[in-house]
């Protein structure tokens, strides 16, 4: 096991226009991951906002609610059109008590290819061996998680088209 990255394939029944739309629209978003940003993904600039539940799925939208207004914040890497969106994070930064500004960040990657059926979406987020010993494997694991959720809530959110 990889303890620095965390890696998650899926393939989406959607055009490509689709998701990256999704992916790449702070608005849309927002929808599905569950945070309500303030302003465009802009390259080099940071985004922030707070987390607010998803509206793609009323289970996981549960599990974010303890979480709402909690600030999110995101330094926007690159954004390549129709192919890859990326950003630096603080991850798992919930302690409203702990200054994690002196932390390195981890780097997650949305990555767009074509696909029997649909479009090939990988995320992957690395970094984790440079994040603090003492906060290293409960960041990497609630992640973990956390994008094993987030998987099914773009998939969900694509699949409810404008419903949401």
């Amino acid at each position: 096991m990889n303890s620095d990255r965390i890696v998650k394939k899926l393939v989406l029944k959607a055009t490509r226009e689709r998701v990256w739309g999704a992916i790449s629209d702070s608005g849309s978003f927002g929808a599905w991951f569950g945070a309500e940003i303030d302003g465009p993904f802009v390259a080099g600039k940071e985004a922030v906002g707070r987390i607010a539940p998803t509206k793609a799925d009323p289970e996981v939208a549960r599990l974010q609610e303890p979480y709402r207004g909690m600030p999110w914040r995101v330094v926007v890497e690159q954004i390549e059109p129709m192919m890859l969106l990326s950003f630096r994070w603080h991850p798992y930064a919930v302690d409203p008590d702990h200054d994690y500004s002196k932390e390195p960040m981890t780097l997650v990657t949305f990555e767009l290819a074509d696909a029997e059926g649909g479009t090939l979406l990988t995320i992957t987020e690395s970094g984790f061996d440079q994040i603090p010993i003492e906060r290293r494997a409960e960041a990497f694991n609630a992640n973990e998680g956390g994008w094993a959720h987030q998987t099914k809530l773009i998939e969900k959110y694509l699949s409810l088209g404008t419903q949401i």
